[in-house]
């Protein structure tokens, strides 16, 4: 008889397929799965976050504050989507205790030259439905004492919440639907193929009928492994805070904003209760020298070359290198941060402040230098790219993951 020899059978695991894969584990991904479910129960979905935990990044860094939709253009997906999603946040919040508390806010003007935008941004916050005033400088003693202004907007119905609380429920709701959540998993190639697409992550391969990416600081860079010939870029801009120690607590009684500069999308630094109880202050705005940079001292060398060789960003340096020079030099001088508080609250001293953890903001940026303000949701086959989630994303994150889902599912 003939010796066939020993015959080797290997055994393969199927790779999983999935309706839906959603990349991002913040609060714009885990609110378009959950929408998902929502619509559809029986969708089967997978949630991949590279990060031991969910918010690990922009979600868990920001201050928390519920906006009312004043700053943006009428019209635009902002101001739509922050109305809409103020109020279905407020509901979860509700429905599912998560905190969250009503403040009011109050936008200072503190020289006459900023009277113009105060009274443009009152004129959108009307048109966009916000229940806002212009008051005097008597009504603004009433409302925050401690504070300098020769007017000010009150807008009673802003508010502060806990957002990486609200991931956190999102994501058991999630698990409750049979969801599956990855975490350190992170996306390595997408291939996009006819009936589905390919996910190799350092979790193994998986599949998805569609995929939604949704990641934030590195969407740009998911967005192009999609296929997606995406000339805007990413450049993550690094805002750093400060807490107020508990015994200058009251001089912030609600939220205290400065009248925005209108060529930036940033709003200046401002006092924020927050929803754990203390005060923060911040942020400025400066290059982080990292996607996640959230010091001076992280850098990627590969993050530096790609913002500093960008031609948009060499032409937003060209027209605004002073206001540039401004912000890092607020990030260098505690003493220069303390001034520009000082604006809004005169009694605010350096011994009154303590570090509290930086956010980096990412910030769509296009060739022609110009910041986008707007939601960009860019579909490329079987891939959803959440292009540029910019403020108020986290507000807004319920709606706009509507949006996201019934794009899909259509």
């Amino acid at each position: 008889m003939r010796d066939q020899g020993n015959i080797n059978l290997e055994i393969t695991n199927p790779v999983p397929r999935f309706d839906f894969a959603i990349i991002g584990g913040g609060i714009v991904g885990l609110a378009t799965a959950w929408q998902l479910t929502q619509l559809n129960p029986s969708l089967k979905l997978a949630v991949l976050e590279k990060e031991p935990r969910l918010a690990f990044h922009q979600t868990g860094r920001n201050s928390g504050v519920i906006h009312s939709g004043i700053y943006y253009k009428p019209g635009s997906l902002r101001a739509k989507n922050c109305r809409d999603g103020k109020a279905a946040l407020e509901a979860f919040c509700d429905t599912y205790g998560v905190p969250w508390q009503r403040t009011g806010k109050v936008i200072v003007a503190t020289h006459p030259q900023q009277l113009p935008q105060l009274q443009t941004i009152f004129e959108r916050g009307r048109q966009n439905g916000v229940d806002c005033s212009v008051i005097g400088v008597d009504r603004l003693q009433q409302l925050e004492p401690h504070c300098a202004g020769i007017a000010a907007i009150h807008v009673p119905e802003s508010g502060i919440v806990d957002y990486p609380g609200m991931c956190q429920k999102l994501g058991s709701l999630l698990l409750a639907a049979n969801a599956q959540i990855h975490l350190n998993c992170c996306v390595k190639s997408i291939d996009q193929r006819t009936d589905f697409v390919r996910l190799q992550t350092s979790d193994g391969d998986l599949e998805a009928s569609q995929v939604i990416n949704c990641g934030g600081l590195h969407s740009d860079r998911i967005a192009r492994q999609s296929g997606l010939k995406m000339r805007e870029r990413i450049i993550p801009f690094r805002g750093e805070y400060f807490e107020i120690k508990p015994e200058a607590h009251h001089l912030c009684k609600t939220l205290i904003y400065p009248v925005p500069d209108p060529r930036f999308p940033f709003l200046g630094v401002h006092f924020t209760r927050m929803i754990q109880g203390g005060v923060e202050c911040g942020p400025n705005a400066v290059l982080a020298l990292a996607r996640e940079g959230y010091n001076w001292r992280t850098i990627n060398l590969r993050d530096v070359f790609e913002s500093l060789t960008y031609p948009g960003f060499t032409k937003l340096v060209a027209r605004n290198w002073k206001t540039g020079i401004g912000e890092v030099w607020r990030s260098i001088s505690k003493a220069a941060f303390v001034k520009a508080l000082q604006q809004l609250v005169p009694e605010i001293r350096g011994e009154h402040l303590q570090s509290a953890p930086a956010g980096v903001r990412a910030q769509a940026l296009g060739l022609d230098g110009k910041l986008l303000d707007d939601f960009v949701i860019l579909r490329h086959n079987r891939v959803i790219n959440v292009c540029n989630a910019p403020s108020p994303a986290a507000t807004a994150s319920l709606k706009i993951g509507h949006h996201i889902a019934e794009l899909a599912i259509a």
